[in-house]
């Protein structure tokens, strides 16, 4: 791989770009970026090598602004295709796996709903379904519909039909809502639960916040810039003392839902914010582009201890 300086919009430690974004020559290649005046990085002195293995371009990026500490450990890797990230989100997924359960013999995973189920598809098949150690993980939810387990709304029916029926995780490790309690029944019982396991030591606790820590948190973004159950412009998303908390008026149904509050989510290692398609391109435009709206969007309000990483498709990237 070769070396690129940028003058950076947002601080990024790695960018990456699909191979169809730029072309053999190096001038032809910083033609066609700076071009687009709403790009996410405007680059200068441009030298890189393509490589023939890979599905992205590897790109190192200093910024030369001072990026506020939320946004310094922030990666973006952009692929030419759902099906190149799927690839590579199931690598990144296992290595962590291998890393937190050899250092510590557990790995606390939390899911979102969405699309993001179907982009872990690559885990249930050779070689990472042989190979990670399942029993080591604890799975679970960064929100979840006040409906029951079976119903077509369910995170965890979708989880558990397209993701945790198809490996050997111990049913123990996986944490479910009590689908019988109120939203916020089910808020303060799902709150008990993650405190009892930071005491039992299963769930680490961040040092610098005092809230759970969880290694990984496998996470999706709407086309309006919301995740969890964390929605633009609600006051939930100024919650900072809760772990778990409810909402009962969401503006995408169903409208009784319990989630996790900024503190919890932002106290994780790592966090992956997995992103495809045209249709959530106005957002990821807001997120990463030069924007200069004061509001921020709730996906741009997430951060992570040691890593967060962007993995979008060349969809979800069209208007940067």
């Amino acid at each position: 791989m070769g070396t690129v300086t940028t003058t950076s919009l947002v601080s990024f430690s790695t960018c990456f770009l699909p191979k169809s974004l730029y072309s053999k020559t190096r001038f032809q290649f910083q033609s066609q970026l700076l071009r687009r005046p709403n790009s996410l990085l405007q680059f200068r002195n441009i030298s890189l090598d393509r490589n023939k293995s890979s599905d992205c371009v590897r790109i190192k990026a200093s910024s030369s602004m001072a990026a506020e500490n939320k946004n310094k450990n922030k990666n973006v890797q952009v692929f030419d295709s759902e099906e190149d990230l799927a690839v590579s989100l199931a690598k990144y997924t296992a290595d962590l796996s291998a890393k937190f359960g050899k250092e510590k013999g557990s790995f606390t995973v939390v899911l979102s709903g969405g699309s993001l189920i179907d982009s872990l598809r690559k885990l249930v098949e050779p070689p990472y379904v042989d190979s990670i150690e399942w029993a080591k993980w604890h799975v679970f939810w960064v929100d979840e519909r006040v409906v029951p387990k079976d119903h077509d709304d369910s995170n965890y029916k979708l989880a558990y039909d397209g993701f945790l029926s198809k490996v050997p995780i111990t049913t123990g490790n996986v944490y479910a809502i009590n689908d019988a309690l109120s939203a916020e029944g089910a808020a303060e019982d799902y709150e008990t639960c993650l405190k009892h396991l930071t005491k039992s030591n299963i769930l680490a606790t961040s040092a610098a916040t005092g809230f759970p820590k969880f290694d990984l948190m496998l996470l999706g973004m709407g086309p309006d810039g919301h995740i969890a159950s964390l929605f633009p412009g609600h006051p939930l998303l100024k919650e900072n003392e809760k772990w778990v908390t409810f909402i009962k008026d969401s503006p995408k149904p169903p409208p009784e839902r319990i989630t996790f509050t900024f503190p919890v989510i932002n106290s994780s290692a790592y966090i992956a914010m997995v992103v495809c398609g045209a249709g959530k391109s106005s957002a990821v435009q807001t997120a990463l582009g030069n924007n200069q709206n004061s509001d921020l969007l709730p996906v741009q309000m997430a951060s992570a201890e040691e890593e967060f990483t962007w993995f979008l498709d060349r969809d979800a990237t069209s208007k940067l």
